[in-house]
């Protein structure tokens, strides 16, 4: 027996079916080739991006072009540079020993961020994602080419590097080291903090680009920029299969069942929406109080509240993420009319509070709620004030 349907349910399936196919289409011409995402891709134009200092190399006659193969099908390493900048992806038994193969027949790896030293034979780094939220300027070390062309630079501290053993470092703060170099078997690897100084905002910063090129070496060497780490594939058909457009099909597909199963189901019973219950919420909150309680880590929790209003208050600001307490300070006065003294004070005592592992608990209940009252009265916040 044929299917009787309504005109108005036939449009409205036909419609359903037109956007349906152009919702593919488009996921799959436009898919991978997105030009905002926030990773250091040479494909990107946003801040995090590395187009520009793609085309700066292209454009200063350096030899340099894009790798979309396994690690596992690396060339001959002789003369050859390969930049693995933040990869997203682990690597494979096979790629760990090919890479260090080509180190150690002379090649010449940057590897950059906090997951980068896992390719690598002689790993040491630690994330540390709270320090990099905000740039930050690094002095040089010791004497060498690179520091020579570049006696500070800036990036994200996102990481650093423990492992003494062999690596020699760069740069860093003192404490900790963010650029490290060392030798394996003919070739060398350079490791760095995170990608900050070959993103195309963070390359116009001081002494940037003159460390970006200096970790380069000279023209007469070919640099392969690594973008199968990124998920970039010679073949249409296998990028999007590392890319999120698979999971675009998914949610399509489970849209296109939902949307039948309501047409058949329409006639049926209607039952209201459960309301929303606050008890697992404030389980959770109670739950993560009592951690930190028992951790004695009040100065950790003052902390991690404090880099996310001073994100959102510089972001609002227009300044740098690392801008001085007194810059702040001035940018607030002209911009909103507050109590500069207690303001600045209550800034000062939170970047403190790192530094004292023994912070009373509520003196850290009384910095974490101050930084919240100036959050809701600046409205760095607008959806908190919703509920």
């Amino acid at each position: 027996m044929p299917l009787k349907l309504n005109p108005k349910d036939r449009k409205l399936l036909l419609g359903g079916a037109i956007v349906f196919v152009l919702m593919v289409v488009g996921a799959v011409v436009f898919g991978g080739e997105n030009q905002n995402i926030e990773a250091p891709t040479t494909y990107s134009t946003g801040s995090g991006g590395a187009k520009a200092a793609y085309l700066l190399l292209q454009q200063s006659n350096y030899d340099v072009q894009r790798w979309e193969r396994p690690m596992a099908e690396l060339p001959d390493a002789s003369g050859k540079v390969l930049v693995i900048a933040e990869p997203i992806e682990a690597p494979s038994r096979a790629e760990r020993e090919r890479l260090e193969k080509f180190i150690s027949d002379g090649g010449h790896v940057i590897a950059t961020g906090m997951f980068a030293g896992i390719y690598l034979p002689e790993g040491g780094s630690v994330p540390d994602p709270v320090a990099g939220m905000t740039w930050k300027t690094i002095s040089a070390l010791v004497p060498s080419a690179i520091t020579r062309a570049a006696p500070e630079i800036t990036l994200a501290p996102q990481s650093f590097w423990i492992s003494k053993k062999m690596a020699v470092p760069l740069y860093g703060d003192g404490e900790k080291a963010m650029v490290v170099r060392y030798s394996y078997g003919k070739g060398e690897v350079l490791w760095w903090a995170s990608a900050t100084p070959l993103t195309n905002a963070g390359l116009k910063e001081p002494g940037n680009m003159e460390f970006f090129l200096a970790c380069l070496g000279g023209r007469q060497n070919q640099i392969l920029w690594d973008e199968y780490v990124h998920g970039y594939r010679q073949s249409l058909a296998a990028s999007v299969a590392h890319s999120p457009v698979k999971w675009l099909f998914l949610q399509l597909i489970i849209v296109s069942l939902a949307v039948l199963l309501t047409f058949s189901r329409r006639s049926g019973p209607v039952f209201p929406a459960v309301a929303e219950v606050r008890l697992s919420p404030l389980e959770f909150v109670s739950t993560l109080g009592g951690l930190y309680q028992r951790a004695g880590a009040a100065s950790v929790a003052v902390d991690v509240s404090y880099q996310r209003f001073r994100y959102w208050l510089t972001r609002r600001l227009g300044l740098a993420g690392n801008a001085p307490v007194v810059e702040i300070e001035r940018a607030v006065r002209e911009r909103w009319s507050l109590p500069a003294e207690d303001f600045v004070m209550t800034l000062r005592e939170c970047e403190s509070a790192r530094y004292h592992p023994e912070l009373p608990e509520h003196q850290a209940l009384q910095l974490i709620q101050k930084i919240h009252n100036y959050a809701v009265k600046l409205k760095l916040f607008p959806a908190q004030e919703k509920h």
